[in-house]
């Protein structure tokens, strides 16, 4: 089975975390959910669900995982800045293992400069940001462009995580 790291920290979208992540491990895959530090604890922005960090960023490898899930919310915002977060995406995306995104998870991929040309979608106002950064927006519920996929909101999370399991099955 696959190997998934979950990007996260504070302020993350309780459902866009605990959906994908009940459902990789559901299908019988390991989950790493990876922060700024090991063992801190990570509260969903609307209180429901909280997570502590398996391993820190700056301690874990690309080469170690399958596959990168970004949940969105206030997380990507505090961890897109953090030069462990973007190396670990582009080298993710450089040896073209699945990288999901959903609502603001894409503002890591923009941070990492990952963006030029690729279909992508994001939670909607972030529209221009993605535009601003080369992306081809579309506004739809999943967008698979080779290696990323990306969604807009909790109510595409059923698009987004059959799409994850799919390239999941894909890696194996």
């Amino acid at each position: 089975m696959s190997k998934v790291a979950f990007l996260l920290a504070n302020g993350f979208e309780d459902s866009e975390m605990q959906v994908p992540y009940d459902e990789v491990k559901k299908a019988g895959h390991e989950a790493d959910i990876i922060g700024l530090q090991q063992g801190e604890t990570l509260s969903g922005k609307k209180g429901k669900e909280q997570y502590t960090a398996d391993k820190a960023i700056a301690d874990i490898k690309a080469s170690d995982y399958d596959a990168v899930v970004i949940p969105g919310g206030s997380s990507p915002e505090n961890l897109r800045l953090d030069a462990n977060i973007l190396k670990f995406v582009t080298e993710m995306n450089a040896a073209k293992k699945p990288v999901a995104a959903i609502c603001h998870g894409p503002q890591i991929l923009i941070s990492a400069k990952l963006l030029q040309g690729r279909k992508i979608t994001s939670y909607p106002p972030l529209k221009d940001d993605m535009i601003n950064a080369g992306a081809n927006f579309e506004d739809k519920e999943v967008v698979v462009d080779g290696n990323f996929i990306t969604s807009r909101t909790p109510k595409d999370e059923p698009a987004f995580v059959r799409e994850i399991l799919n390239s999941l099955l894909v890696k194996r």
